[in-house]
């Protein structure tokens, strides 16, 4: 029996599928199997099926802050976006959700439940998994204000791992050490607010966003941290690398901590260009290293 039919007993398989299909960026190359696991159990088996075969693969959710290579990937990625999207409310206020939820979604139902924790995470077009795996947040709040504890694959055991094992930081968590550790869920303790206040405060944000940042062009948000001494912006700004492009990849003219890809033209490797760029001149003019919130993955 071929991989793929051993792999279609669990899941909906596509072969030879451009990355560019499903990464905010529009770029990537092809990759071997592009796979939607069914549920929980079927992820499992997929997982169990890779291994056994000496594939390589990696976990995604909705495909941004996400750089994919352009060159073909002889592996698999496991979209957990289909499958893995459940949540749950307790009495008390803690969210329980799946590694596929969408972060814009659990952030409205909380508020629709006068469930104040969320708010920053309004305008993040990622899933759960991601934001845990970069410690994503915004207005001076990130995941670890809120996470109680992760489910994981770790090591071929499904387990909870508590908030203080999770070496939470800026943009960080343990599982940027730990690639292979897939994220399942998380339990997420939300407080008692006022729906009306929070639907306000996301409304605002929603609209300042929209006013400051190229969100009607592929890109992946903020592309770099923010250095202590200085706003990754007002950096690349100083430097003059405002409106600055490479091929189709091109440093925003609305934020400059964003680039796009202009006119859906651009290569996976202009945006790795530009970033290596404007860190190479942040290293060399001003002693900063610039570290890249956007998550490259080469093959």
């Amino acid at each position: 029996m071929s991989m793929i039919e051993r792999l279609e007993t669990y899941a909906n398989i596509k072969t030879n599928e451009p990355m560019s299909k499903h990464t905010t960026y529009h770029v990537g190359g092809n990759v071997d199997y592009y796979i939607y696991p069914d549920n929980f159990l079927s992820l499992m088996r997929v997982i169990y099926l890779l291994e056994e075969a000496n594939i390589p693969f990696y976990t995604i959710g909705r495909g941004s802050n996400i750089l994919f290579s352009d060159a073909p990937f002889h592996g698999a990625i496991i979209n957990l976006d289909h499958s893995l999207n459940d949540f749950y409310f307790e009495p008390d206020g803690t969210l329980v959700c799946q590694a596929g939820c969408s972060i814009i979604n659990i952030s409205v139902e909380a508020m629709k439940k006068n469930l104040t924790g969320l708010e920053w995470s309004s305008g993040i077009p990622g899933s759960v998994g991601g934001a845990l795996y970069m410690n994503a947040g915004a207005y001076r709040s990130d995941m670890s204000h809120v996470v109680q504890d992760v489910l994981a694959l770790r090591d071929g055991r499904i387990e909870w791992i508590h908030q203080d094992e999770l070496d939470f930081g800026y943009r960080h968590s343990i599982f940027q050490k730990h690639k292979d550790w897939v994220i399942l869920g998380a339990r997420l303790q939300l407080h008692p607010g006022d729906a009306t206040e929070i639907r306000d405060l996301m409304n605002s944000r929603r609209q300042r966003r929209m006013n400051t940042q190229p969100l009607d062009k592929p890109c992946a948000g903020s592309v770099f941290r923010n250095p202590e001494s200085i706003p990754a912006w007002k950096l690349i700004d100083q430097m003059g690398y405002r409106g600055y492009q490479i091929g189709g990849a091109r440093v925003s003219d609305k934020h400059s901590n964003f680039i796009v890809n202009e006119n859906n033209t651009a290569t996976a490797s202009d945006i790795r260009d530009l970033i290596q760029i404007i860190r190479q001149e942040a290293k060399e003019k001003y002693g900063i290293s610039l570290i890249t919130e956007v998550e490259q993955l080469n093959w």
